[in-house]
């Protein structure tokens, strides 16, 4: 499983915020007090009104927007010191850098990989990877770029999920494979992805393969391995089939008829059932006839 040590320990915390509107209105009323000051024109007053005209400035400086499925995490001259989640008008610590992350359900889609299965065939996958940000603070501080990052590591996690099963089965003892066990291969993707993007604070909520096919350099050679299996299968069954109801026709001929065959007789008999039931063409009636002259 994926894993680095020494990164990771910082998490998402709750930053102080109050409501806006309220907020705005002391600021307005601190920047109107500030300027009635300044009008009156004594010393006095001028430094009372620049200093509200100040206050007035920064704490407008701490208001900010939050839109529905957005976060906002803030710094303070380089130091985390929380996340805002709730949408809406907040006023905040001031004089803080306040960068947005969506929190919305989003998709990759990965490019067409050449990848080799688990014996060795080229095969061609893509897959659709469905995440959101569940953590603003690692996605923001313990990755350069959470998006490339989710990208890179979507790619590498199929790639070696893809060496681990083989495409097809030709045999009854490989229970999984990428053809036959999309459910189960898609699980395995996705816990291995979350191991992958846990660092980047990255929820990895569903994965899908869109793509699967051996490469073009194999795939005629393929394709005939597959329907002389799909053959041989279809074969046996029509055999043992063939057998079954040769056994029951004997069976019933003497029991109802009281008929003893001989050995001759059933081995024609089977002849004849088997080549009918076998044969891929319809059978001709042949008529048996002994001469009594």
């Amino acid at each position: 499983m994926f894993n680095i040590k020494g990164v990771g320990k910082m998490s998402e915390k709750t930053v102080f915020h109050v409501n806006g509107y309220l907020g705005l209105i002391v600021a307005i009323i601190l920047l109107l007090g500030g300027a009635w000051c300044l009008k009156l024109a004594t010393v006095t007053m001028i430094i009372v009104g620049v200093i509200l005209i100040l206050i007035a400035l920064v704490a407008g400086s701490s208001l900010t927007i939050i839109a529905p499925n957005e976060a906002k995490a803030l710094t303070f001259f380089g130091r985390y010191i929380g996340t805002i989640r709730t949408a809406g008008l907040y006023m905040t610590v001031p004089l803080t850098n306040k960068q947005t992350v969506s929190l919305r359900v989003r998709n990759f889609n990965s490019n067409l990989l050449k990848v080799n299965d688990l014996r060795g065939n080229p095969v061609e996958i893509a897959a659709v990877i469905v995440f959101k940000v569940v953590d603003t603070s690692k996605a923001l501080f313990e990755v350069d770029d959470y998006e490339a990052f989710v990208e890179i590591q979507s790619e590498s996690a199929i790639r070696h999920m893809a060496s681990e099963f083989p495409y097809d089965s030709f045999n009854e003892t490989e229970t999984t494979t990428l053809r036959s066990n999309p459910t189960e291969v898609s699980d395995q993707l996705t816990q291995e992805l979350q191991s992958r993007l846990e660092i980047a604070g990255v929820q990895v909520i569903e994965t899908r393969l869109t793509h699967l096919a051996y490469a073009t350099e194999i795939a005629n050679a393929m394709l005939q391995r597959q329907q002389s299996s799909a053959i041989l299968s279809a074969r046996k069954i029509i055999v043992e089939g063939a057998v079954s109801i040769t056994e029951d026709a004997i069976a019933k001929l003497e029991q109802d008829t009281g008929l003893q065959l001989s050995d001759d007789r059933k081995l024609q008999l089977i002849n004849n059932v088997m080549v009918t039931i076998i044969s891929e063409r319809g059978t001709q009636p042949v008529i048996n006839t002994t001469n009594t002259n």
